[in-house]
């Protein structure tokens, strides 16, 4: 009993002289200052905050992000710190364009910057190999932010899963390819920094996150709209694999994407975008476009239509989503995706102008998808064709897309599981924006007052309670063990053989199966003939679809 006393005291001892040594200025602070939880990791020590039985860490630097001159480099390491940080305030968003125009999605998030590749930790108190949930915030991959008030990861910490939220590069900063910046890399790329960020984000994860009572071989990568794309790039790139486990992939969107040095479906070279990019701006080269002050920079790119998307490289991406999961060389793991009922209806500029009339949309359908017309008609009717616009649009984009993966995940063997979110409620119907793109977050995430100022204000009801609850029940489930389950609600059916999806409805979650009959078909059929046609396929759907012939599909 003396022996294991001593060594108890000796153990003791040592901790002690090294957060005396990590954190100089903690051992002369006042006790109101002093009751941060502090960790130490291999990237660091860190002293953070502590709410109820949870423990919160937030600005962790991940890696360095070049700026100014060294910009458009990929993440750079970071030497371990030689003192403790404190990490109780969020880091600065990355650099963004600022819109004068405000809508639901619009809140204050604070001073911009380029150093900006930190992360955030929510972990339950005494947490020990628990599961852990990458989120990827959305904004395509023009905006957003780890610190928005929705992605606060209190009640999934509270249900026993580590929550990390992510910055990473975004608009021309994250994704800006030129052939200069290619001639400067080793591997004669450039363009996707972006996301490479969030690869050296899920590194730092998985070298650390153990310090924090995590288990680094139970990660799931998670995010909607832009994150839901990147979760996709992210388990198509050989660079990010073995880095998670499992995928949530929410209202994402496998539309085309550019190669890096040639024109390829339909769209001119990355680099090619980005000689474009320079020459509109007028900085014929990357060193004067590295001179330019990063606000500036923002919104001259933003005014000028740059448009950020990871492009083929052949390193960082090999080949065409559809293409790497068509072939299943993609993140053999399980995976919940899915999408909301009215995405495009806080989205209509996605949308080209409603036709005059029934016969005009009828005769625009039937010369652009000639032999797959009448099939089109039958899903999308000319008896009301603002909806029937705004459900083909939705349906091109995010539902082929989560019926998607969870069909090609399925074939390769692993568990896959869909949703619809189809939920509304008075503010939001009054609005007429019944489940519109990211409603589902409030829900998921546990926090129903925590939205932008003018989100439609969900109502404090038994029953919009229970919905989230069973939401963050399936979401943190899934992060746990591959299945998403809920004591307190109906069974997920797998997407299996027959269907199987859930339904989360106005009067709560519900399982159901064959989710919009023939719906999946003909978007793969049109996408397949742009394929063969050397065509885009994104935004140009219904009557602004490029003409399908018939092929081999």
């Amino acid at each position: 009993m003396i022996k294991l006393s001593m060594i108890t005291v000796l153990r003791r001892a040592a901790v002690a002289a090294l957060l005396l040594f990590a954190f100089p200025s903690f051992a002369a602070a006042p006790a109101s200052e002093a009751r941060g939880p502090i960790v130490v990791a291999p990237a660091g020590a860190y002293m953070g905050s502590a709410e109820a039985d949870v423990r919160v860490f937030k600005g962790i630097p991940y890696a360095a992000a070049p700026v100014g001159p060294l910009r458009w480099k990929p993440p750079q390491p970071l030497a371990r710190a030689a003192t403790g940080l404190k990490v109780t305030a969020f880091g600065p968003p990355c650099m963004q364009p600022v819109s004068p125009v405000k809508g639901i999605y619009s809140q204050d998030l604070g001073t911009q910057s380029e150093d900006c590749l930190s992360l955030n930790i929510w972990t339950p108190k005494n947490a020990a190999k628990a599961p852990v949930l990458v989120w990827i915030h959305g904004g395509a991959l023009v905006g957003g932010s780890s610190r928005d008030a929705l992605y606060d990861g209190t009640p999934m910490a509270a249900r026993g899963v580590i929550l990390v939220s992510i910055n990473y590069r975004l608009g021309v900063f994250g994704y800006l390819a030129h052939p200069e910046l290619s001639a400067e890399s080793p591997d004669g790329v450039s363009g996707n920094y972006g996301l490479l960020d969030q690869i050296a984000a899920l590194k730092w994860v998985q070298q650390n996150i153990a310090a924090f009572g995590g288990d680094p071989d139970n990660v799931t990568i998670a995010g909607e709209s832009a994150g839901g794309l990147s979760v996709m790039y992210l388990m198509a790139s050989p660079l990010a694999r073995g880095l998670f486990a499992k995928a949530i992939a929410q209202s994402a969107y496998m539309i085309s994407t550019p190669a890096l040095k040639q024109a390829a479906v339909g769209e001119p070279s990355a680099e090619d975008a980005g000689l474009k990019l320079t020459r509109t701006l007028q900085k014929p080269n990357i060193a004067l476009m590295r001179a330019m002050d990063a606000r500036q920079l923002s919104d001259a790119s933003a005014m000028a239509g740059f448009s950020p998307f990871a492009n083929v490289d052949g390193k960082t991406l090999t080949r065409q989503l559809v293409e790497t999961f068509d072939r299943g060389e993609q993140a053999p793991v399980p995976i919940l995706a899915g999408f909301n009922s009215g995405e495009i209806r806080s989205l209509v500029f996605l949308i080209p102008p409603v036709p005059g009339s029934g016969e005009a949309y009828e005769a625009a359908i039937r010369q652009r998808y000639g032999d797959l017309a009448d099939r089109y008609l039958a899903l999308y009717p000319s008896t009301n064709l603002r909806e029937s616009m705004l459900a083909n649009t939705r349906d091109a984009l995010y539902g082929w897309t989560a019926e998607r993966l969870v069909r090609k995940q399925e074939a390769i063997g692993k568990p896959s599981f869909l949703y619809l979110f189809d939920h509304g409620y008075p503010a939001m119907e009054a609005a007429k924006l019944h489940g519109f793109h990211a409603s589902e977050l409030p829900y998921m995430f546990g926090f129903l007052d925590r939205t932008p100022p003018l989100w439609p204000k969900i109502p404090a009801t038994a029953g919009e309670r229970a919905l989230s609850d069973a939401m963050v029940d399936y979401w943190t489930s899934f992060a746990r063990t591959g299945r998403p389950t809920s004591a307190v609600a109906p069974a997920w059916p797998a997407f299996g053989t027959d269907g199987g999806y859930m339904h989360f409805a106005d009067d709560g979650p519900q399982a159901a199966r064959d989710l919009m009959p023939g719906m999946y078909a003909l978007h793969e059929e049109a996408v397949c003939r742009r394929r063969a046609a050397g065509q885009a396929w994104n935004w140009n759907t219904g009557i602004v679809s490029p003409e399908l012939k018939p092929a081999a599909c």
